[in-house]
């Protein structure tokens, strides 16, 4: 999977995302590291909703300010997620496209554990008209699936 990458600080978080998502052997493309979180938002973001990745991850402190920077792209569904479980229902129920992972209180092997479910799931037909009305909200057009 064509995957954007984008985090405010390099940490050893953030460093073993990227490498476990290379030896998982997604393409990933670093577009903002050590920049401020608006930027990190808006590159991800932009690849995602252009669609030049296929989904992004990005990163902040508390994963807040990335994630509210992302979703001011069009066409981008940017969810905050501190599990597993969260990152799944994202994708499946809210078919989210960016993940924002806080650096804070996230550790290695828990946001491993996230990036893989949200990369595995997919998101459930039956919710496609309550995704459709969220649309409208941010006056974008509809993502092309």
């Amino acid at each position: 999977m064509e995957l954007a990458f984008g985090t405010d600080e390099e940490t050893e978080v953030t460093k073993a995302v990227v490498a476990h998502l290379l030896a998982a052997g997604h393409a990933v493309s670093v577009l903002a590291a050590g920049e401020e979180w608006p930027e990190v938002g808006r590159a991800v973001g932009a690849a995602v909703g252009s669609g030049v990745a296929e989904r992004g991850v990005v990163c902040c402190w508390t994963g807040t300010g990335v994630s509210i920077a992302a979703n001011k792209v069009p066409g981008v569904r940017a969810a905050l997620c501190t599990d597993a479980e969260t990152a799944r229902g994202a994708r499946r129920w809210n078919d989210a496209n960016v993940l924002a992972l806080g650096l804070r209180l996230t550790s290695i092997e828990v946001a491993k554990e996230i990036v893989v479910a949200f990369l595995a799931a997919e998101t459930d037909p039956g919710e496609a008209a309550a995704i459709a009305r969220v649309e409208p909200l941010s006056g974008a057009a509809p993502r092309r699936r």
